[in-house]
């Protein structure tokens, strides 16, 4: 497979970027101590919502468990809408898996019982089919029209909708329409041994009169503050063979922007009171045929700080990099380093090694 892979090092300060259920910052133990954490679920929330900023006509897919409630406003414009059955949107959302009548969206429609991911041309491709086989066969059953629609849907697939490809989706009702993402994420961790801290805080009651002492509320948060190690991976290929319907031009865009989105994104935990936004001190990127490698291994051994984390977490990087082309030969058909370059032609060098 042709992969574009991305190195990031990337360092935060106090924040709470990615919390478990008892609001604390999450950790894993790596090289036998422990690190800060942030999931690869997180990252790539906050990397699809700003690859959708970059393009939004190529990414359109919704993951919801509004479906009935999606299919809803698609059909009430359309001009034959009086005459389809009220129930159709639900018919054609239960092609996709149960829904739960005892939850309700909007207009009254019936929620799913679990998130379902696909885009607007799927599901008017799936309205479309429906709508055939209504004026064909009026009394045509609920069985049926969910078989024509699924049947639609396969040849629609996601040419609006990159970000299915990349980050794929499952479907248990219909095997079929499961398609594998593109896209790798691994879950970031520190570079260094990190603790979780203790935030105290105190909020003031404005209107609390002048005698009166101490404050109206005050808690206790934990946050973090870490240089990060990530990895993310493109299968070039893969993601080719997703959107076939695309034109190679309009592929490097989808790329292009997966990159730049991928170095940018920053997911936004807390970004009022802890924010955290930064870009990252050091990005590698690699254009390579083979199967994925990350260089997590050079951070086994907990880096030290020297000057702080980032600059001997760099070298730590690169000397792992050095040691995989020698020891291994694992090799580059483009390499592309930033700071040194400016994120376009950053992100034009990797484009261009596809060729």
């Amino acid at each position: 497979m042709k992969l574009i892979e991305l190195h990031v090092l990337q360092s935060f300060p106090v924040s709470c970027l990615n919390r478990d259920d008892m609001g604390t910052p999450k950790t894993a133990i790596f090289g036998g101590c422990k690190r800060a954490r942030i999931s690869s679920q997180c990252l790539k929330r906050a990397q699809r919502m700003l690859f959708r900023e970059y393009l939004p006509e190529f990414a359109k897919g919704e993951r919801t468990k509004l479906l009935a409630s999606a299919f809803y406003k698609l059909i009430k414009v359309r001009e034959d809408a009086a005459s389809l059955p009220e129930n159709l949107p639900v018919v054609l959302s239960e092609a996709w898996g149960k829904v739960d009548t005892k939850k309700k969206g909007v207009e009254d429609m019936p929620k799913a019982t679990t998130l379902t991911y696909l885009s607007p041309a799927e599901m008017s491709s799936m309205i479309d089919a429906a709508v055939e086989l209504l004026k064909d066969n009026p009394n045509a059953k609920e069985p049926d029209i969910r078989k024509v629609a699924l049947k639609a849907v396969k040849g629609a697939m996601v040419k609006d909708a990159a970000d299915i490809a990349l980050y794929g989706r499952m479907v248990a009702s219909e095997a079929s329409l499961t398609m594998e993402g593109a896209a790798m994420f691994s879950h970031a961790i520190s570079t260094h041994k990190a603790e979780p801290e203790l935030d105290f805080y105190a909020a003031v009651d404005d209107l609390q009169s002048s005698d009166e002492t101490g404050a109206g509320m005050t808690g206790m948060l934990e946050f973090s503050s870490a240089c990060y190690y990530r990895y993310v991976a493109v299968n070039v290929d893969l993601l080719q063979q997703h959107l076939d319907g695309l034109t190679d031009e309009q592929l490097n865009e989808i790329l292009s922007a997966f990159v730049k989105s991928t170095v940018l994104a920053v997911p936004s935990a807390r970004k009022n009171s802890m924010n955290a936004s930064t870009v990252p001190v050091y990005v590698l990127g690699l254009v390579r045929n083979g199967h994925p490698l990350q260089l997590v291994n050079a951070f086994e051994s907990p880096v030290r700080p020297s000057g702080g984390f980032t600059v001997p977490s760099v070298e730590a990087i690169k000397q792992e990099y050095a040691k995989m082309k020698n020891v291994w030969g694992i090799a580059a058909i483009a390499e592309a380093e930033m700071p040194e370059l400016s994120l376009n032609d950053f992100t034009e060098t990797l484009i261009h090694g596809l060729a």
